[in-house]
């Protein structure tokens, strides 16, 4: 019994022992199998990233572009310690960074060591070629990891690391084109936009698909292409071409900035849109930025004041309460008004001309600019034929320009019509909010015949393959009939010839508009702060443009008036399209408007 249980226990001891090494086997070969042996892989990938699209001005320019980044990475372990100071040499000469740096960084890490984040696709070339040549000449060496037994080889690596956008064109068209920030996208730095053009348009300037290459590689970790190899298409995000011109772009800024400084002003906007197309030529401010480096000093010129800044406009509304009269069939242009020698009583509200004479015409009371004139005409409109025909024109409700953030501005509530002193006030442009962008719409539509059109920045886009989109554009809408257009057009004429524009006149061409000087109010009181506007066309025998200037703000003394700020700013805008084409004066226009003045 006892040679018995002996013989068992050897036998269940052979087994344990048996089963150990059993198990023992298994964990080895998971853990080989399991273990990062850093063995070189027979296949290769690569991923080449798509890149956000392009803004583009008319005339060919890219405003905004964006290039690739690449990142250097080097594994120190392999770099031969012989051939250190030769690694260092040929990297610095190819990118371009100082060899004390690339030392520091190699002597200061051991392992996978990232050299340089901000790499161009130029130099990123270089240093590929670069890394191939160090292979052949031995710099770098196999290294056995202590941890696997393993050896392996990587040199130089240079990959993508994103991509950055560039504003060629510096501060000009902004803020209309807007800016960038900076996101991750699967450690790829990517763009997105925040403001402008680059956020309105975020869908289709952003990237559509990288490429991915996958084949077989060779001793330099380059990617065989041969018939294995597998690839797809890269596809970027659509170029967006602008209605504006480059060219007339910088000019008009720079009109812009010599005027902010002679005034003193805060801001100064001005816009040139084509009459039978609503397309800006150019929509320019003095308030700029550079969006390649955006300080704390640019926050204020960030917002496009042209579609978020809200005022009072005065007098540039008389024209539209008069052509809703007329609309209306309320007045005829000969209608004579008594203007009470400059100071009449509505209610309890004194209301001031600066025209000391007895007696107006309707066409005189805009030609001269009459407060008391229009206060007593506008009584005429019920309270929803005035209420209505402001919001036909387009005052409260956004313009549809294709830019971020438009405010829509403020019309006082049906009710409020009502009241002959809200019906006076917002005749001649106070006891309201618009914008610059609704105003230059609304007049557009006396030199297009009555029609309203949505103002546009955005030609067409463009994808990397070539299919072009066209933006959408509402349908046309005839705000007045053509008579009332027309006969408006005639008077902002006759305001140019004899009235308060009479600064922007320009032999040989049709030139319109009305002039608007705005108390503004703070805390609830007007205080002697003014915004001076002028709004109007102009016109030869085959273009015809609407353009508007607004001075906000001016503090030289005097200038604060329109005659004084905007309407010089007006001319020299007209002058720069003379010289550049946009306008052909002629001898018979001249003759036409000799006939308006008479």
């Amino acid at each position: 019994m006892e040679q018995a249980d002996t013989k068992k226990i050897k036998i269940l001891f052979l087994f344990v022992v048996v089963l150990i090494g059993f198990i023992i086997f298994l964990g080895t070969l998971f853990y080989w199998a399991t273990i990062d042996r850093r063995l070189p892989k027979l296949e290769h990938s690569e991923v080449n990233y798509a890149l956000r699209g392009n803004i583009i001005s008319s005339d060919g320019f890219k405003i905004a572009t964006s290039q690739k980044l690449y990142k250097a990475i080097v594994d120190t372990r392999n770099v031969d310690p012989q051939k250190f100071d030769l690694f260092v040499k040929l990297y610095s000469l190819y990118s371009g960074d100082d060899p004390k740096a690339v030392a520091a960084t190699l002597n200061a890490n051991s392992g996978t060591t990232v050299l340089s984040y901000k790499i161009d696709s130029k130099s990123a070339k270089y240093l590929q070629e670069l890394s191939r040549k160090l292979y052949k000449l031995g710099v770098f060496k196999s290294f056995e990891d202590p941890k696997t037994g393993v050896a392996f080889l990587h040199g130089l690596s240079v990959i993508e690391s994103g991509e950055y956008r560039l504003y060629p064109s510096g501060d000009s068209v902004t803020p209309i084109v807007g800016y960038v920030k900076k996101i991750e996208q699967k450690n790829i730095t990517k763009s997105t936009g925040v403001k402008g053009i680059e956020r309105f348009y975020e869908d289709k300037l952003s990237s559509v698909q990288d490429s991915l290459i996958i084949g077989s590689r060779d001793i330099s970790n380059a990617i065989i292409l041969d018939g294995n190899s597998i690839s797809s298409r890269r596809f970027d995000g659509y170029d967006v071409h602008l209605t504006l011109s480059l060219k007339m772009q910088k000019m008009i800024e720079s009109v812009l900035d010599k005027y902010q400084k002679n005034l003193d002003a805060k801001e100064i906007i001005a816009g040139v849109m084509n009459s039978e197309t609503g397309e800006f030529i150019t929509l320019a401010s003095s308030n700029r930025f550079n969006p390649d480096t955006i300080d704390k000093k640019d926050y204020g010129a960030l917002n496009i004041s042209a579609i978020e800044y809200i005022y009072e406009p005065g007098s540039v509304m008389k024209p539209i309460t008069f052509s809703l009269l007329f609309k209306a069939n309320k007045i005829n242009p000969y209608d004579m008004y008594n203007i009470y020698g400059g100071s009449y009583k509505l209610g309890t509200k004194v209301i001031k001309d600066e025209h000391r004479g007895d007696k107006l015409s309707v066409e005189d009371i805009i030609v001269y600019s009459s407060n008391i004139g229009t206060a007593q005409a506008a009584q005429k409109l019920d309270a929803i034929e005035f209420y209505q025909g402001l919001k036909d024109f387009g005052f409260s409700v956004r313009s549809g320009v294709d830019l971020p953030f438009e405010n829509p501005g403020i019309i006082p509530a049906l009710n409020r019509f009502n009241s002959p002193i809200y019906k006076a006030t917002v005749g001649y442009g106070y006891g309201m909010n618009a914008t610059f962008m609704q105003i230059i719409k609304a007049y557009n539509a006396f030199n297009n015949n009555g029609r309203l059109l949505t103002p546009s920045i955005v030609k067409k886009l463009v994808s990397s393959t070539g299919q072009e989109l066209f933006p959408e554009k509402n349908p046309e809408v005839q705000v007045i009939p053509v008579a009332v257009a027309k006969r408006i057009q005639k008077i902002l004429i006759k305001v140019v010839q004899q009235g308060t524009g009479s600064g922007t006149k320009m032999s040989g061409l049709e030139i319109g508009g009305k002039t608007g000087t705005a108390h503004i109010a703070e805390d609830g009181e007007y205080v002697r702060i003014y915004n001076g506007s002028f709004f109007g066309f102009v016109n030869d025998k085959k273009n015809k443009y609407t353009v508007g200037v607004l001075v906000r703000e001016a503090k030289k003394r005097q200038a604060y008036f329109a005659a004084q700020s905007a309407v010089p700013v007006f001319k020299e805008i007209i002058e720069k399209l003379v010289d550049n084409g946009y306008l052909t004066p002629s001898s018979d226009i001249q003759n036409t408007s000799q006939e308006i003045k008479q």
